[in-house]
Protein backbone atom coordinates (compact mmCIF):
# COMPACT_ATOMS: atom_id res chain seq x y z
CA UNK A 1 0.00 0.00 0.00
CA UNK A 2 1.37 3.42 -0.86
CA UNK A 3 2.15 6.07 1.68
CA UNK A 4 1.82 9.80 1.33
CA UNK A 5 5.51 10.13 2.21
CA UNK A 6 6.45 8.05 -0.86
CA UNK A 7 4.62 10.42 -3.18
CA UNK A 8 6.23 13.45 -1.52
CA UNK A 9 9.70 11.89 -1.90
CA UNK A 10 9.07 11.27 -5.59
CA UNK A 11 7.93 14.86 -6.12
CA UNK A 12 11.01 16.12 -4.28
CA UNK A 13 13.26 13.95 -6.45
CA UNK A 14 11.74 15.44 -9.61
CA UNK A 15 12.04 19.00 -8.25
CA UNK A 16 15.85 19.33 -8.39
CA UNK A 17 15.87 18.38 -12.07
CA UNK A 18 13.36 21.09 -12.88
CA UNK A 19 15.04 23.63 -10.59
CA UNK A 20 18.33 23.16 -12.43
CA UNK A 21 16.65 23.79 -15.76
CA UNK A 22 16.22 27.53 -16.38
CA UNK A 23 13.34 26.89 -18.78
CA UNK A 24 11.26 25.48 -15.95
CA UNK A 25 11.68 28.46 -13.63
CA UNK A 26 7.92 29.16 -13.92
CA UNK A 27 7.21 26.05 -11.84
CA UNK A 28 4.08 24.87 -13.69
CA UNK A 29 3.43 21.48 -15.23
CA UNK A 30 3.67 23.12 -18.67
CA UNK A 31 7.40 23.59 -18.07
CA UNK A 32 8.05 19.86 -17.62
CA UNK A 33 9.89 17.92 -20.28
CA UNK A 34 8.59 14.55 -21.43
CA UNK A 35 10.99 12.60 -19.20
CA UNK A 36 9.88 14.43 -16.06
CA UNK A 37 6.24 14.02 -17.01
CA UNK A 38 6.71 10.30 -17.62
CA UNK A 39 8.44 9.84 -14.22
CA UNK A 40 5.58 11.67 -12.53
CA UNK A 41 2.98 9.52 -14.32
CA UNK A 42 4.75 6.27 -13.37
CA UNK A 43 5.04 7.47 -9.78
CA UNK A 44 1.35 8.33 -9.78
CA UNK A 45 0.47 4.86 -11.07
CA UNK A 46 2.69 3.17 -8.47
CA UNK A 47 1.22 5.18 -5.61
CA UNK A 48 -2.45 5.16 -6.51
CA UNK A 49 -5.03 3.66 -4.19
CA UNK A 50 -5.75 0.10 -5.46
CA UNK A 51 -9.38 0.45 -4.39
CA UNK A 52 -9.77 3.64 -6.45
CA UNK A 53 -7.55 3.24 -9.52
CA UNK A 54 -7.02 6.04 -12.00
CA UNK A 55 -9.76 6.42 -14.56
CA UNK A 56 -8.72 4.93 -17.93
CA UNK A 57 -9.70 8.09 -19.78
CA UNK A 58 -7.37 10.13 -17.54
CA UNK A 59 -4.52 7.73 -18.25
CA UNK A 60 -5.13 7.86 -22.01
CA UNK A 61 -5.25 11.66 -21.83
CA UNK A 62 -1.92 11.78 -19.97
CA UNK A 63 -0.28 9.37 -22.42
CA UNK A 64 -1.57 11.55 -25.24
CA UNK A 65 -0.01 14.58 -23.57
CA UNK A 66 3.33 12.76 -23.35
CA UNK A 67 3.18 11.96 -27.06
CA UNK A 68 2.26 15.56 -27.90
CA UNK A 69 5.16 16.90 -25.86
CA UNK A 70 7.61 14.48 -27.48
CA UNK A 71 6.37 15.18 -31.00
CA UNK A 72 6.47 18.94 -30.43
CA UNK A 73 10.06 18.65 -29.20
CA UNK A 74 11.03 16.62 -32.27
CA UNK A 75 9.27 19.03 -34.60
CA UNK A 76 11.06 22.00 -33.02
CA UNK A 77 14.43 20.29 -33.44
CA UNK A 78 13.69 19.36 -37.03
CA UNK A 79 12.57 22.88 -37.93
CA UNK A 80 15.62 24.38 -36.26
CA UNK A 81 17.93 22.04 -38.20
CA UNK A 82 16.09 22.82 -41.42
CA UNK A 83 16.44 26.56 -40.82
CA UNK A 84 20.19 26.24 -40.17
CA UNK A 85 20.62 24.13 -43.30
CA UNK A 86 18.67 26.62 -45.40
CA UNK A 87 20.80 29.51 -44.11
CA UNK A 88 23.96 27.60 -45.07
CA UNK A 89 22.63 26.86 -48.56
CA UNK A 90 21.63 30.50 -49.01
CA UNK A 91 25.01 31.75 -47.79
CA UNK A 92 26.95 29.37 -50.04
CA UNK A 93 24.96 30.53 -53.04
CA UNK A 94 26.22 34.06 -52.34
CA UNK A 95 29.86 33.15 -53.01
CA UNK A 96 30.96 35.30 -55.95
CA UNK A 97 27.92 37.60 -55.61
CA UNK A 98 28.13 41.27 -54.66
CA UNK A 99 26.27 42.05 -51.46
CA UNK A 100 25.53 45.05 -49.30
CA UNK A 101 24.87 44.82 -45.60
CA UNK A 102 26.03 45.40 -42.08
CA UNK A 103 29.31 43.89 -40.86
CA UNK A 104 29.84 42.39 -37.42
CA UNK A 105 31.61 45.62 -36.37
CA UNK A 106 28.49 47.63 -37.40
CA UNK A 107 30.14 49.16 -40.46
CA UNK A 108 28.62 49.10 -43.94
CA UNK A 109 29.81 46.32 -46.24
CA UNK A 110 29.71 46.46 -50.03
CA UNK A 111 31.63 43.83 -51.96
CA UNK A 112 31.92 40.33 -53.31
CA UNK A 113 31.45 37.36 -51.02
CA UNK A 114 34.58 35.21 -51.10
CA UNK A 115 33.79 32.56 -48.49
CA UNK A 116 31.28 31.32 -45.92
CA UNK A 117 32.00 30.07 -42.40
CA UNK A 118 29.92 28.51 -39.64
CA UNK A 119 30.55 29.64 -36.07
CA UNK A 120 29.32 27.34 -33.33
CA UNK A 121 28.63 28.10 -29.69
CA UNK A 122 29.13 24.95 -27.64
CA UNK A 123 27.31 26.45 -24.64
CA UNK A 124 24.03 27.08 -26.44
CA UNK A 125 24.68 24.56 -29.23
CA UNK A 126 23.76 27.21 -31.77
CA UNK A 127 25.32 27.97 -35.15
CA UNK A 128 25.78 31.30 -36.91
CA UNK A 129 26.37 31.46 -40.64
CA UNK A 130 28.91 34.16 -41.54
CA UNK A 131 29.78 35.44 -44.98
CA UNK A 132 33.13 37.08 -45.69
CA UNK A 133 33.60 40.11 -47.91
CA UNK A 134 37.30 40.88 -48.01
CA UNK A 135 38.49 41.20 -44.40
CA UNK A 136 35.01 41.86 -43.00
CA UNK A 137 32.50 39.28 -41.75
CA UNK A 138 28.76 39.60 -41.78
CA UNK A 139 25.97 37.50 -40.31
CA UNK A 140 23.81 36.10 -43.11
CA UNK A 141 20.84 37.83 -41.48
CA UNK A 142 22.49 41.25 -41.98
CA UNK A 143 22.59 41.10 -45.79
CA UNK A 144 20.53 44.01 -47.10
CA UNK A 145 20.82 43.46 -50.84
CA UNK A 146 22.31 41.09 -53.39
CA UNK A 147 23.51 42.55 -56.65
CA UNK A 148 23.62 40.06 -59.54
CA UNK A 149 26.61 40.38 -61.84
Amino acid sequence: MSRVGDLNNTAQQAAPASAANPKSAGGGFGDMDSGQFLRLLVSELQNQDPLKPMDNSQMVQQISQIRNIASTDELSKTLSNLNESQELVTASSLIGQTVQGLADNSSAVDGTVDRVTVETDSGTKSRKIKIHVGDQTMDIKNVRSIINQ
